[in-house]
C-alpha cells in the first residue's frame, strides 16, 4: 500500500511517510535511548551503516552477524502465524517488474511525496515534514502552490533557518531503470511486495483449487527512493516488508471461519471518531468492535487481533502498542477501513508499523482492466436458479456473405445490441450498421444459472519488518546493576534473540572444556544455536551474553564432572538453577519455545 499526495490520500504501510524527526517526542519520565541502543547495535554486530569505509549513504543499513539472525527469527515468527497457523503458501516474486503493472496500480502516476529544497544550505526536505514541524496542519493534502505560501515562516529541518520562499513540488519515489540492452523496456523496483500477489492472481486461484477465501504471503525487500531520510531503521530507501493478501467474496467478510480465535482478544483501539474528539484508546474485544461497527468487518478485526498477538510475540510491550484508525480524510478511496499498528518510540513517538486494510477489489479491477486477464472466480450457487435471458440469433447465412470479413463483429455486437421494431443498429470498428429486423430472431427463454463470475475484495495486512526490528531493540535495551557495577542488557525475547544460549567451561581445563564442547554440540543437534565462551573471567562472559540479549547461559564447573549436572542461568532475573546433563537440550528448548518459565524449572 502505497501514500499519494498528488492523486489521493493513500498512506504507506510498510514505510510510513506520516511523522517527522522529533527529538521531543519522548515519554514524561522516560530516557530516549537511541544513542546508546543504535552505539550497542554498531558494536555488538547488530546494525552497520552500509559502505562505511566509502562514506555511508542515508537510508541504507547492513544488518550484522547478530542482526541479520535476529531479522531471520523475527520473519520466521511471522510465517508461524501467517504460513503455518493461515495455511498461506509463501511466494517469491522478482523485485524489478515492468512499467505496466506499476501503471496500472498507479504508482507511476501518483506515488510521489512534495518536496522543497533549502535556499540556505540547499538540502532537500519533505515539504510535508517541514508543515507539521512549523505547526502546520493537514499539510499532505494541500496543494503544492498553496503550501509553498505556508511553508515560508518555517524553518529548515537541516540548518534551521527561516525557509522564505520555496517552490514545492512532487517527486515520484520509485527507483527506475531499464530492462535488457538499449533501454528497450522501462522497468521499477518495486516500491512493496504486494503487486506481484495481485498479478499473480490467476495462478493463485487455480494452486486454490478456485474457491475461496485464500491468500499467499511474500517477504522481501522493497525500495523507495526517499527524500531526506534521516530515521535510521524507520526510513530506508532499501526495507523488507512482510504482507499477505487475502482474498474473500465480497459478501462473505463478516464469515471469517476462524474468527472464534481472536474474537474475544481484547485491546486497545484509537478509533477515529475518538481522534477526531481528542479522546483516548477504546479497550474492546474484536468481536465487540465489529458489532459496533469500529472495525468494519469479521476479517480485518481477526488481523488486528493476530497482528497484536505477533507484536507482543516478538518482545513489543502491550503498554507501548496501540492500533490507530484510519481518519476520513487519510483514508484511500478505494480503502473500505485501514488500521495501522503503532509502536511507542522514545525518541520517534508513536511509529507507524503494521498495516491493516480492506482494500475491496481495486486492485483486481485495475490489473483486470490494464492487462485485459479477467481476475474473477466462478462462484457456484447451492441450487440453479431461473433467470429469464432474451437471445439474439442471427440470420448468419445472409450476414456472412453481406459482411463477410465484419460477420462475426456483426454478430458479437448483435448478441449485446437492443433491437427495436424496425431492426437493431451496432457499431463495429467505428461504424454504425443497421440491422433489418427479417436478419435475426429474437427469443425469451428461461435459463439454469448455476453461479456468477465474482472480483474478490482484498486484506491486506503489512508489516515493515525492520521498524519491527529497531522497535525490539530500543525496547529490549536496559541497563540495571550487577556485582556493584552498571549491568547492559537486552531483554530480547527468547524467540528472536539471535544466540539462543551460550555455554561456558569455568576453565578451559581438567575436562571442563570438553564437557562443555559435549553440550554445545548436543544443544546445535536441537536446532539450538549455541554460543561456546572460555575467554575471560566468568562474570565478564555473563555480560557479554547479557549484551547481545542471549537468555541463558550453561555453565560447566568441577561439580558437573562429579555430579553430571550444570547450571543454567537466566539474563534477567541473573538467577541460576542446577539441572541434570542430559535434560540441559529438553530443558532450553522448552525455554527458548516458551512452554516454560524459566522459575517453573
Amino acid at each position: 500500500m502505497f501514500r499519494s499526495p498528488v492523486i489521493d490520500p493513500d498512506r504507506s504501510i510498510a514505510q510510513p511517510s506520516d511523522w517527522i524527526y522529533r527529538r521531543d517526542i519522548v515519554r514524561p519520565g522516560s530516557k530516549d535511548v537511541f544513542e546508546s541502543v543504535m552505539d550497542l547495535a554498531k558494536r555488538r554486530g547488530f546494525i552497520w551503516p552500509t559502505s562505511e569505509c566509502y562514506g555511508a549513504v542515508a537510508g541504507f543499513i547492513d544488518y550484522g552477524p547478530l542482526g541479520a539472525m535476529m531479522k531471520r527469527r523475527v520473519e520466521n515468527v511471522w510465517r508461524e502465524f501467517y504460513v503455518i497457523q493461515e495455511g498461506y503458501y509463501e511466494i517469491e516474486c522478482p523485485t524489478i517488474a515492468q512499467e505496466a503493472v506499476f501503471i496500472a496500480s498507479g504508482h507511476v502516476a501518483g506515488f510521489a511525496d512534495k518536496m522543497c529544497q533549502c535556499p540556505h544550505c540547499k538540502e532537500f526536505l519533505r515539504a510535508d515534514h517541514v508543515a507539521e514541524a512549523g505547526g502546520i496542519k493537514n499539510a499532505g493534502t494541500m496543494k503544492n502552490e498553496d503550501l509553498s505560501l505556508a511553508l515560508a515562516p518555517c524553518k529548515c529541518l537541516a540548518c534551521e533557518e527561516v525557509l522564505g520562499k520555496v517552490e514545492v513540488f512532487s517527486f515520484n519515489l520509485m527507483f527506475g531503470t531499464s530492462i535488457g540492452p538499449g533501454s528497450q523496456r522501462t522497468g521499477y523496483l518495486r516500491p512493496e511486495t504486494a503487486q506481484g500477489m495481485f498479478v499473480d492472481f490467476g495462478r493463485l486461484l487455480r494452486f486454490y483449487r478456485d474457491k475461496l477465501p485464500f491468500g499467499a504471503v511474500q517477504i522481501g525487500k522493497s525500495y523507495r527512493n526517499e527524500i531526506s531520510p534521516r530515521q535510521g531503521m524507520i526510513r530506508l530507501r532499501e526495507f523488507t516488508q512482510a504482507e499477505a493478501e487475502i482474498f474473500v467474496h465480497p459478501n462473505s467478510k463478516n464469515c471469517h471461519p476462524m474468527f472464534r480465535r481472536y474474537a474475544d482478544y481484547t485491546m486497545p483501539l484509537l478509533t477515529s471518531d475518538k481522534q477526531l474528539a481528542d479522546e483516548p484508546t477504546l479497550t474492546l474485544s474484536m468481536q465487540e468492535a465489529v458489532e459496533r461497527g469500529i472495525i468494519a468487518n469479521e476479517y480485518v478485526a481477526y488481523y488486528v487481533a493476530m497482528t497484536h498477538a505477533l507484536l507482543v510475540k516478538i518482545g513489543i510491550r502491550p503498554e507501548r502498542l496501540r492500533f490507530r484508525q484510519h481518519l476520513p480524510d487519510e483514508l484511500a478511496h478505494y480503502a473500505n477501513d485501514c488500521w495501522d499498528a503503532e509502536i511507542l518510540s522514545d525518541r520517534f513517538g508513536w511509529v507507524e508499523t503494521v498495516g491493516i486494510a480492506d482494500r475491496t477489489d481495486y486492485d483486481l479491477n485495475a490489473h483486470a482492466k490494464a492487462s485485459g486477464t479477467p481476475m474473477t472466480v466462478f462462484i457456484q450457487y447451492d441450487e440453479p436458479e431461473k433467470v429469464p435471458r432474451r437471445r439474439i440469433i442471427p440470420n448468419m447465412g445472409v450476414l456472412g456473405k453481406q459482411y463477410r470479413n465484419k460477420a462475426k463483429a456483426i454478430f458479437d455486437a448483435l448478441a449485446e445490441s437492443t433491437p427495436t421494431p424496425e431492426g437493431a443498429d451496432v457499431v463495429v470498428d467505428g461504424e454504425k450498421i443497421h440491422i433489418p429486423k427479417d436478419l435475426f430472431e429474437v427469443r425469451d427463454e428461461i435459463v439454469d444459472v448455476r453461479g456468477e463470475e465474482i472480483v474478490p475484495h482484498v486484506i491486506e495486512p503489512s508489516y515493515g519488518i525492520d521498524r519491527m526490528c529497531y522497535a525490539i531493540l530500543e525496547q529490549a535495551y536496559d541497563e540495571d546493576e550487577a556485582d556493584g557495577e552498571t549491568r547492559v542488557v537486552m531483554r530480547l525475547s527468547p524467540k528472536v534473540a539471535p544466540v539462543q544460549v551460550a555455554v561456558f567451561p569455568l576453565m578451559s581445563r581438567d575436562g571442563l572444556d570438553t564437557m562443555a564442547r559435549e553440550i554445545q554440540e548436543t544443544l546445535q543437534k536441537q536446532n539450538i544455536l549455541a554460543e561456546y565462551d572460555d575467554s575471560g573471567a566468568i562474570g565478564r562472559r555473563y555480560r557479554r551474553q547479557d549484551e547481545i540479549g542471549t537468555p541463558f547461559a550453561v555453565t560447566v564447573d568441577y561439580d558437573s564432572l562429579e555430579m553430571q549436572t550444570v547450571t543454567i542461568r537466566d539474563r534477567d532475573s541473573m538467577k541460576q538453577v542446577r539441572v541434570p546433563v542430559d535434560r540441559v537440550p529438553g530443558t532450553i528448548r522448552a525455554l527458548v519455545d516458551g512452554k516454560v518459565k524459566f522459575g517453573e524449572i
